[in-house]
């Protein structure tokens, strides 16, 4: 049985493993380039959490054992894939037939990153040689040269030494430095968040540039720290603020990854989380966005209120199949209705434009054993019940 197989049906046998317990159960538990344990161990990767893949990468770190870098190497890049970019594996060892990348990463607006994976920087670093794959790559048209840079990633924070190097070689400006901690952080970051011009805010950091002015910085710390606050202040209950005063305004509780664990049970897939409401499968081809209402109780029954973004729809129509998921106060009572459903309703729905964000309101009704979807007045309630999870 695959490890992925076994994270599906038994992950209770996993979870707690260390890394390289895990790594001694893909194929013949050693990792080499073109592998079949290597093809096994990055697809488990792209299965799991990311709050696993944190801790893997930990593992790495602390104490080294015999395929410690290869096993980063392999989470630095799905860490990259989480971050949204296009990711190309690199190899764990040199071949003078093949060009040595650790990884290369390809950025949503088509620039390039050749990136280098260091558990330590206690040994100099032969930037010529990094730069040699970016050349490489550039003439085997695998990228554009002026559209891509290096990025190296090791695994302390106190890269003093490393940084010297760096600004003293004829490649400064070439190259970024980050620690695995911190770009940990970046995925962590990027998952919390929705916006997509907020996200592409947080690529740009890892771009070579010059920064004697702070100001694209200051705006990523301020467009970051903004849709935090939003989502502080559930949506879903936003929607009841803006169109029916008399109905108090409460806080949910959240129950998102529960929803997501049910509907990912339900479609016999894994869903990874990508950005804060949004989930796909590892293959990108199922999206779920998933929102969460408190029940409210309207006309002595059962009524929920969700408001759905334009991002959150672009989100869904990237992938073959899109869903949206709607938690009706609790993981128990579940709709999952696909988009090209809710995009026939969608010229019928309420909308709001409040500082200049539009949504749709979709509010849900439980009656007589039926799940209801409003409409704008005089079209009529829809019969939604067929969507309901049992």
């Amino acid at each position: 049985m695959g490890l992925t197989e076994l994270w599906n049906t038994s992950k209770e046998q996993l979870e707690d493993k260390h890394i390289q317990q895990i790594i001694t159960f893909a194929g013949s538990g050693r990792l080499k380039d073109n592998s079949p344990a290597s093809i096994e161990f990055r697809e488990f990767l792209a299965n799991i959490p990311s709050q696993v893949l944190k801790r893997y990468a930990n593992e790495c770190l602390q104490e080294a054992f015999r395929e410690s870098g290869f096993a980063l190497q392999d989470v630095v890049n799905q860490i990259g894939a989480r971050l949204g970019f296009d990711v190309t594996d690199g190899r764990y060892r040199g071949s003078t037939k093949q060009i040595g990348f650790d990884g290369l990463w390809r950025f949503p607006n088509k620039h390039a990153v050749v990136v280098e994976v260091k558990t330590t920087d206690a040994y100099r670093i032969d930037l010529n040689k990094i730069a040699d794959y970016r050349h490489a790559l550039a003439s085997q048209q695998e990228i554009e040269e002026n559209r891509s840079s290096i990025l190296i990633i090791v695994g302390r924070k106190d890269t003093g030494d490393l940084e010297a190097q760096i600004r003293g070689s004829r490649h400064a400006w070439d190259i970024r430095l980050i620690s695995t901690d911190a770009l940990i952080r970046l995925m962590l970051l990027k998952e919390s968040l929705e916006d997509p011009q907020t996200i592409h805010r947080i690529y740009d950091i890892l771009i070579p540039r010059e920064f004697t002015r702070l100001d694209e910085i200051v705006e990523i710390l301020f467009f970051a720290t903004e849709e935090a606050k939003q989502e502080e202040l559930p949506e879903a209950e936003e929607v009841v603020q803006d169109v029916e005063p008399e109905v108090k305004r409460t806080i949910p509780k959240a129950f998102h990854e529960a929803c997501i664990a049910r509907v990912a049970e339900y479609l016999q897939i894994n869903l990874v989380k990508r950005v804060r409401s949004g989930y796909s499968s590892p293959d990108g081809q199922t999206a779920i966005t998933c929102v969460v209402s408190k029940m409210h109780e309207r006309q002595n029954h059962p009524f929920y209120w969700f408001a759905f973004h334009p991002r959150q729809k672009k989100f869904l129509e990237q992938s073959a199949k899109g869903f949206i998921a709607l938690g009706c106060g609790s993981e128990e009572n579940i709709l999952l209705i696909p988009l090209d459903d809710l995009e026939r309703w969608m010229g019928d729905l309420w909308t709001t434009t409040k500082d200049e964000r539009t949504y749709w309101h979709l509010h849900v009704h439980f009656e007589n054993s039926q799940w209801l979807l409003d409409r704008k007045e005089g079209k009529g309630r829809i019969d939604i019940s067929k969507y309901f999870l049992e």
